[in-house]
């Protein structure tokens, strides 16, 4: 069994991660102490996306202030800071010039330029090749697509582009003036051969693109580079060197899984949903590929066989209508509905981005035969039991792909705290889920620069520590043959895209 070491310090070191979602990020110290892994969140913001001109853009100049906010305070408090690590959502991208300026805000995976984008590009090469050599399931705002479309539009940015950096990439960047390519956010574009583990030739071609069009091509762990001197004094802190983590959130949230064995599969909850299973290998085949299930880059040499689901953004969004409301009051009026009474497909079409999340819901209930949600309750009822029970579909699929057995669903993220979603999806998948961190994505982040600092050995003892050190919560099944019934009403609820 691997146990992590702790080397023994008379001076604590501090790992400052950046950790960006599609609606929110944040900035955290994290710090070994005999106890494990404290974490200290440094500053929060929101991350809107901007619409303008018919298209959605990521505000990049914004979150790269609230980094350098983030430091300026880490600076003013007297602590050091032993590296910087960040990651973010997949697949978008940002065009620099051959000046090394920023050429345009980057657009959102949201934006619907890239509708029927996936069609347009097998015309030209098969659908069957792209997922054979990749692994990535087909969504049609992958990055193939994104700059596919891109392309065929003439887009004046990607057009004057000498280099394209994903998105914890161009934040480094920002940071240090080094460009990289870091291998699992590479793998989320649909550009990465699984096999290899590097940007595939013909797929780079098909879009227009070569190798030289990105940065240096680098694995979690390995150093971008240190701090700018313009950055040194916008925060008073010296050079400090920032390392390329699992710059997928996913890939660093999932190297905190905290399991002791591999028989497990790993639910990352927050506005996606991701369920997987972690292997050694690529599992691509004709199975995997009518699944659509993908094949992301994972830390020390794994793959994380997984599914993208459509997590709580169905309910961010429609509380976008409903005020200030807390999660504990919609929850408690969510636990006073009925059960069942009416079920959607959390990944149906329709839910992508819609103007009204509430009214597609209801729309979608009522062109399947079934009530329509009347009240808020009903409403997070009808999506919290569609989430489990759409999370115990996926799973079964995972089962028959799997190399290990599946004996437990480790919940982490921000979705770990919703007790009443981790216990409806333990009784749709009829086994314990365990709760926790909440924090993942970050303690991945962090555990990957402590290994690159030395200070821990290997992701198998960094799960160890996590398990000793981070309270959990076990939700065992209950009530499984209504369940089993309801898994039936879901199945036939169902309409295809």
């Amino acid at each position: 069994m691997s146990t992590l070491i702790l080397r023994q310090n008379t001076m604590k070191q501090n790992f400052f991660a950046v950790d960006l979602g599609a609606t929110s990020g944040r900035t955290i110290l994290g710090t070994f102490t005999e106890n494990g892994l404290e974490l200290k969140e440094i500053n929060r913001f929101s991350n809107h996306l901007i619409e303008m001109g018919g298209h959605f853009y990521w505000d990049i100049y914004a979150l790269y202030r609230h980094i350098i906010d983030g430091l300026k305070l880490v600076a003013h408090s007297g602590e050091s800071i032993a590296s910087i690590g960040i990651d973010t959502w997949g697949v978008d991208f940002v065009c620099i010039g051959k000046d090394g300026n920023l050429l345009r805000q980057p657009y959102a995976y949201r934006d619907p330029h890239t509708v029927g984008a996936p069609e347009t590009l097998f015309a030209r090469i098969s659908r069957s090749e792209v997922y054979a050599k990749t692994g990535i399931q087909i969504m049609n705002f992958n990055s193939i697509f994104q700059l596919d479309t891109l392309r065929r539009n003439q887009d004046s940015a990607l057009e004057a582009a000498d280099k394209i950096l994903f998105m914890p990439d161009a934040l480094s960047y920002m940071l240090t003036g080094e460009m990289v390519a870091e291998y699992t956010i590479a793998s989320t574009a649909q550009l990465v051969n699984a096999y290899t583990r590097r940007l595939e030739p013909e797929l780079l071609e098909a879009v227009g693109l070569k190798e030289e069009n990105f940065g240096r091509f680098v694995f979690p762990g390995e150093k971008v580079g240190v701090l700018t001197e313009e950055v040194q004094k916008l925060t008073g802190l010296g050079a400090i060197p920032v390392i390329a983590v699992a710059g997928h959130d996913t890939g660093s949230a999932v190297a905190a899984v905290p399991a002791l064995d591999r028989n497990f599969a790993y639910l990352s909850s927050g506005t996606w949903s991701l369920m997987g299973v972690e292997t050694d290998a690529p599992v691509i085949n004709a199975e995997t590929e009518a699944l659509n299930f993908t094949n992301e880059g994972g830390v020390e040499g794994t793959i994380r066989l997984l599914k993208n689901i459509c997590g709580m953004w169905l309910l961010e969004r429609c509380r976008l209508n409903w005020g200030e409301t807390s999660y504990s009051e919609l929850i408690s009026e969510a636990e006073a509905s009925e059960s069942f009474r009416s079920l959607i497909n959390p990944d149906d079409d329709c839910f992508a981005n819609p103007v009204n999340m509430e009214q597609a819901i209801m729309e979608y209930c009522r062109t399947t035969g079934q009530p329509v949600p009347e009240r808020r309750g009903q409403m997070v009822r009808c999506i919290f039991e569609s989430l489990a029970l759409r999370y115990r579909q996926v799973l079964e699929n995972l089962r028959a792909l799997s190399p290990h057995p599946i004996e437990t669903l480790h919940v982490i993220g921000g979705g770990s705290r919703n007790d009443l979603l981790n216990q409806f999806t333990a009784n749709a998948i009829d086994i314990p889920v365990v709760a926790g961190p909440s924090e993942a994505t970050a303690i991945g982040n962090v555990m990957i620069q402590a290994m690159a600092a030395g200070e821990a050995t290997d992701v198998a003892g960094m799960r160890q520590l996590i398990h000793r050190s981070i309270p959990l919560k076990t939700y065992q099944p209950r009530d499984t043959e209504a369940w089993d019934a309801a898994y039936v009403q879901f199945k036939n609820c169902i309409r295809p895209n």
